[in-house]
């Protein structure tokens, strides 16, 4: 088990280190991050079935106390999201490779290395067990985004790129001060440690660590009213950088937050935290409704869809968690799939603005059908995975009787159909516009970039197909979670 977590944590570092030296040189750079990524992602297929049969796993690094060292947790929540993130990035890798090839392309020395930095810091945040470790991959992740994200040195990366990266570090110093308020107040970061300590605090002092690290998190995860910088800076970046962006970086944010709040027992921001979810869902949507660019709308959705994690966690209740976990991980192939077929939109059309598209369905049916899977997915109807996800969640909200947080949710619903469909009538339906500029790409080059979009999907329906089984896993972490008695014994014995 150490070799595996070693390696899910290592290889991608290692991969983009040497890459980084021999950059210059395209196929042995590419070999070495596909290879770093690849071993990654099947050592993390490795920690899901270990802890599947014999349940969480604990490694302590150096052998040191949990009051003092990093530990590493690998239990149920953890070998569900890591998987599925790090096949995200090793798809977007192979879209990368082709579409670099070409004028859209982010530069091929500076992308695959730090894609590499990037899911080092995804693995990190996803196994650790301590407030600190975890701070220190939200910063890995904060360098290689920002750089992901302005490297090419346009005037609207740069400026929506300065949006968000002070945002995020406006939300690291306040999880710096956290991290102090937390430790004065408890004597440790370990968050087994936590989870028994937080809970002996006053009400005042339990809630005020709740609300500041909900700010913290809030603000990795573009809960309303911190989304501002989302809609502004991902359509700024190369189709390869918003697709690992949609799928990865917000669901860092929630995850850190499910697993912190729910640890910690901080069930009575639960009615605060569903009104902040009923806003987050509708303003996402209406926000995506209005625009009138592929990108755009998107990244409106990744807000609104926040929402609905954000109100399976608010309800604090078992279902409710599980509607959560469900959500997430449905989530982050379907965002990443959609944004990589605008990718394709914008190589056969030359732009994603709708006003500028039109009758893609008839000239590139295989670019429509991989569009409407996940479109489908993602309004929410069966039978596709985010079907049951949405179902998860409102299903616990009715058990709940949250019936205010419920009909936004539906409302939402709606919304999210409605922009799925304007994209389809913009970009697919119609004639071709007259003065359309395909960017050029390679026969090889297109194969590629469709095969890569292909895998996503499939890596969607694969959830689909076994939402069942997801729902089961998801109701064994949120258990896990809920009950920190379980959490706690295995960090600390």
């Amino acid at each position: 088990m150490n070799a595996l977590v070693a390696t899910v944590i290592l290889a991608p570092l290692l991969a983009a280190s040497f890459g980084i030296a021999v950059r210059h040189k395209a196929r042995v750079r590419d070999v070495l991050t596909l290879t770093g990524l690849a071993s990654a992602f099947v050592a993390s297929l490795g920690i899901f079935a270990e802890v599947y049969r014999n349940g969480t796993s604990v490694i302590r690094v150096g052998d040191w106390s949990p009051e003092l060292g990093i530990v590493l947790v690998a239990d149920t929540f953890a070998v569900l999201m890591l998987p599925v993130a790090l096949a995200i990035i090793l798809i977007v890798e192979l879209f990368a490779i082709a579409q670099r090839r070409t004028e859209w392309g982010a530069n091929p020395e500076l992308t695959g290395p730090l894609l590499g930095v990037l899911t080092m810091g995804v693995s990190l945040a996803v196994l650790t067990g301590d407030l600190f470790t975890l701070f220190v991959a939200f910063e890995l992740i904060l360098v290689s985004s920002y750089v992901l994200l302005t490297h090419q040195g346009q005037q609207a990366q740069i400026r929506s790129g300065m949006t968000y990266v002070v945002m995020n570090l406006f939300s690291s110093t306040l999880f710096l001060f956290g991290i102090a308020f937390v430790y004065s107040a408890t004597g440790t970061v370990n968050m087994a440690l936590l989870a028994e300590r937080i809970p002996e605090l006053s009400d005042g002092v339990r809630l005020g660590i709740g609300a500041w690290f909900f700010v913290v998190f809030g603000t990795k995860a573009a809960v309303f009213p911190l989304f501002s910088w989302l809609p502004d800076s991902y359509p700024t970046a190369p189709t390869t950088i918003t697709a690992v962006f949609a799928g990865l970086l917000t669901k860092i944010g929630i995850y850190a937050m499910i697993r912190f709040h729910t640890l910690t027992g901080m069930d009575a921001m639960g009615p605060v935290l569903l009104i902040i979810a009923g806003a987050t869902m509708i303003v996402g949507a209406l926000g995506a409704l209005a625009q009138s660019d592929v990108k755009r709308i998107l990244s409106f959705h990744i807000i609104s869809q926040i929402g609905y994690m954000l109100m399976g966690l608010g309800l604090f209740s078992a279902a409710g968690t599980t509607g959560a976990i469900v959500f997430l991980i449905h989530h982050m192939p379907v965002k990443t799939v959609l944004f990589l077929v605008g990718g394709l939109i914008e190589n056969d059309q030359g732009t994603s603005n709708l006003d500028r598209n039109g009758g893609l369905a008839a000239r590139r049916p295989l670019i429509a059908g991989l569009f409407a899977v996940p479109a489908l997915s993602l309004a929410g109807l069966p039978p596709f995975s985010g079907f049951v996800a949405k179902f998860s969640v409102i299903s616990a909200g009715i058990a709940e009787a949250a019936t205010p947080v419920v009909v936004m949710a539906l409302i939402a619903g709606a919304l999210t159909l409605l922009s799925m469909t304007k994209i389809w009538l913009g970009v697919f339906w119609g004639s071709k516009p007259d003065k359309s500029k395909p960017v050029r790409v390679s026969a090889a080059n297109r194969r590629l970039m469709l095969g890569a979009t292909g895998l996503a999907v499939g890596l969607s329906l694969f959830i689909s197909f076994y939402a069942g089984t997801l729902v089961e896993l998801g109701e064994r972490a949120a258990t896990e979670l809920r009950n920190s008695d379980v959490y706690i014994s295995e960090v600390l014995r």
